[in-house]
């Protein structure tokens, strides 16, 4: 990994850290799916003039249908289920869960490209979903008002980001980040518009949560994006992803600095749990004597 790559990546993880504490703060104020509608127009207003300036619209063009499933499955769909989970548990627990999107994106690859699994990896997997269990264990309350479906919208959104991630990887992962990351801006905004007019908050929201939406969309999403498909180009769909380990971080120094939030040991030891899991299930950690051995 070159010295830009990985400041790409760290500035990325700071980003999406970032993203979490945004959307903890407007949910409550816009609602899921006008914020994440938001998110998407402010995005796409970003990068579509600089993508029609590159003169990259053709190619938008002819991957048009890719593309779209595109901003279905990396932003409309997963930033919705996010926006709604920030509703009722924390931005950082919220950037703990996210952590296992490298598990769901090596059990995609596996299934859908064959991609065969070392029993350090297997392993991982197992060790990931152990520690995401232990985050659920105590916060997987499924009465009205609990957190146990704010759970489960989580762990859907890091499996749209594997497979997004995926398909990244198999059929847009040759063409400019940039037509990737406007692309899924622009159909994600439109996908959305019905919905986003339809759950319009009866009460606008104040300037501090507007400003708020222009930092989730402009910084958190347009330049986020161009810097995560970037990386994709550079180091593969498989390193790209592993800036999941660093998003916790920022998400809960900014939740504990911004919105006062508190962490305990149990997020701590789970969090680390998911962390190591991931870190073997992605081949960042490898075992002797089992990294190279794959499952029939």
């Amino acid at each position: 990994m070159k010295p830009r790559d990985l400041f790409d990546m760290i500035l990325l993880a700071a980003l999406w850290g970032g993203s979490f504490l945004f959307m903890r703060y407007d949910a409550p104020a816009f609602g899921a799916v006008p914020l994440i509608w938001l998110r998407m127009a402010i995005a796409a207003a970003c990068l579509m003039p600089l993508l029609l300036w590159r003169g990259h619209g053709k190619v938008l063009r002819e991957h048009a249908g890719m593309i779209t499933l595109l901003g279905v499955s990396s932003t409309a769909l997963p930033y919705v289920l996010i926006a709604w989970a920030m509703l009722s548990i924390t931005s950082g627990l919220a950037s703990i869960l996210n952590a296992a999107t490298p598990i769901f994106t090596a059990i995609v690859a596996a299934v859908w490209l064959r991609d065969k699994l070392s029993y350090s990896q297997i392993l991982g997997l197992v060790i990931g979903f152990g520690g995401v269990s232990l985050l659920a264990a105590d916060k997987a309350d499924f009465k009205p008002g609990g957190s146990g479906w704010a759970i489960i919208a989580m762990l859907l959104a890091a499996l749209l980001y594997g497979f997004s991630t995926n398909l990244t990887k198999r059929y847009l992962g040759k063409i400019p980040p940039l037509v990737n990351a406007a692309g899924a801006s622009l159909t994600s905004a439109v996908l959305l518009t019905p919905l986003a007019w339809w759950y319009w908050p009866a009460k606008m929201p104040g300037l501090t949560a507007w400003l708020a939406v222009i930092g989730l969309g402009a910084g958190s999403t347009a330049l986020a994006l161009l810097l995560f498909f970037r990386l994709i180009a550079n180091i593969g769909a498989a390193r790209a992803i592993t800036v999941t380990f660093l998003i916790p971080l920022f998400g809960i120094v900014w939740g504990y600095l911004f919105l006062h939030e508190t962490l305990n040991a149990g997020m701590l030891l789970g969090g680390g749990v998911v962390i190591v899991g991931t870190a073997l299930a992605t081949g960042v950690l490898r075992l002797p004597g089992m990294a190279g051995r794959t499952a029939a």
